[in-house]
């Protein structure tokens, strides 16, 4: 207890000196425990997208560029499923259900998506949570339309407003479909995943609003469709659709569906079993993962070597102190565990405030974050990385003060007593 008193009283005497390195520790674990914290939230937020579907369905090309605009809405289709071939797995005895995808346009920079009341009833995210309707309803008749929650917020956008679907992905519309403009009916529950950030229309409304566009471009300049006249068709035929989720009947099934859908004669498809092309995208980006980790270690390297130079160069400064607890009869082993003492205080100290540090901002900012980016971090328990990269900081400190302790058990007696000129 005396040597903990001795090295606790030490270091308040030398309090700008302990806090500026206390600081300096407590910001490098921070940045250690953040960077893991955002690595595995990021990993946690991918993986929560999408749950229980079995298949994702679309056509030839990357398994990881069908999962990106697919499911996170991020890129564009190499090529589009014909109608029929979506309706004959659709009715396939092996499968469950589908949830159609058709991609291709948006609204200020927000995708558009047509799908069909499949995907309210059996899109699941987050370990099977549904799609839930916040306000209004689902989209059922052509021209309806459902907001993503970070769409109606950002936008500012309630029931009743009526907006136009741009052609293609751009902040600036530049062909804008303004002659069929679509209704708010409902705005979605948050759900802290990519389906904030879409915009939902059914498959007979996107198949509307490209009447007249067979040939790739927009219709001439009077020929365009009426609302009324799209109103009173019988039934508005549906072409093509970019994708879609599938659910099979049983487990056993999957891999017969996968092979199927991928042999397929008629069309080029690829079918991906999405926890596998998830795995396939994070081992293409785990070297980024390993070179940012890498390059934390370091910052917290710099922050215990700065505590090693501070209490080093203290000992000049505090030769008289040694000295005096040396000829009161502390012995070099006492002066070696003190050293080691406030080495390891500082390093405690510096974890501590790294960990508070983390959260604090955590908590601050999540809204933030996941408002601006759409990264959901949930404030929870350290996991045993987190705490394991804490506790080596720590034994690094300890570890770090044997240098100082080291030149102060080396010091003679008589040496702290002479007086330097």
């Amino acid at each position: 207890m005396l040597i903990f008193h001795l090295a606790r009283r030490s270091l308040a005497n030398r309090l700008l000196t302990t806090g500026l390195t206390v600081l300096s520790i407590g910001l490098s674990v921070a940045l250690l425990v953040g960077v893991e914290n955002v690595r595995t939230g990021m990993r946690d937020s991918f993986a929560n997208t999408v749950s229980g579907a079995d298949l994702l369905v679309g056509s030839k090309g990357g398994t990881i560029q069908l999962l990106l605009y697919a499911v996170f809405g991020m890129g564009s289709p190499t090529a589009n499923i014909s109608y029929e071939t979506w309706q004959e797995y659709e009715n396939h005895s092996a499968v469950a259900w589908t949830v159609p995808y058709s991609l291709g346009d948006s609204h200020r920079g927000y995708r558009v998506i047509g799908t069909n009341d499949a995907f309210y009833e059996h899109y699941k995210y987050r370990g099977g949570q549904s799609i839930e309707v916040a306000e209004g309803r689902q989209a059922a008749g052509v021209f309806d339309l459902v907001l993503g929650a970070d769409v109606a917020e950002r936008l500012g956008y309630g029931l009743g407003d009526r907006i136009p679907v741009t052609h293609g992905m751009s902040q600036v519309g530049l062909m804008n479909h303004d002659e069929l403009p679509f209704e708010v009916v409902g705005i979605l529950d948050r759900t802290f995943t990519p389906v904030d950030r879409a915009i939902y229309v059914t498959l007979e409304g996107i198949s509307a609003i490209h009447m007249g566009w067979e040939s790739g471009a927009p219709p001439m300049l009077g020929e365009e469709v009426a609302a009324d006249e799209v109103l009173a068709m019988d039934s508005i035929p549906i072409g093509q659709i970019t994708s879609f989720l599938l659910g099979a009947e049983s487990r056993a099934h999957t891999l017969l569906l996968q092979r199927e859908i991928s042999t397929n004669e008629d069309e080029p498809l690829m079918a991906v079993i999405p926890g596998v092309a998830l795995a396939e995208m994070w081992r293409g980006i785990g070297y980024a993962e390993d070179g940012l980790r890498i390059v934390t270690f370091f910052v917290v390297l710099v922050g215990i070597l700065g505590m090693v130079v501070s209490i080093y160069t203290s000992l000049d400064a505090r030769r008289r102190e040694m000295a005096i607890l040396r000829a009161v009869g502390a012995g070099p082993k006492r002066i070696v565990s003190l050293l080691l003492l406030e080495a390891g205080l500082l390093a405690i100290l510096g974890a501590v405030l790294g960990v508070a540090l983390v959260y604090g901002l955590l908590f601050v900012f999540q809204p933030l974050i996941e408002a601006r980016f759409g990264l959901y971090l949930p404030i929870r328990a350290m996991d045993d990385l987190q705490i394991l990269y804490v506790i080596g900081v720590i034994v690094v400190g300890f570890v770090a003060g044997l240098v100082p302790a080291i030149k102060a058990y080396r010091t003679a007696l008589h040496d702290g007593l002479s007086v330097r000129v």
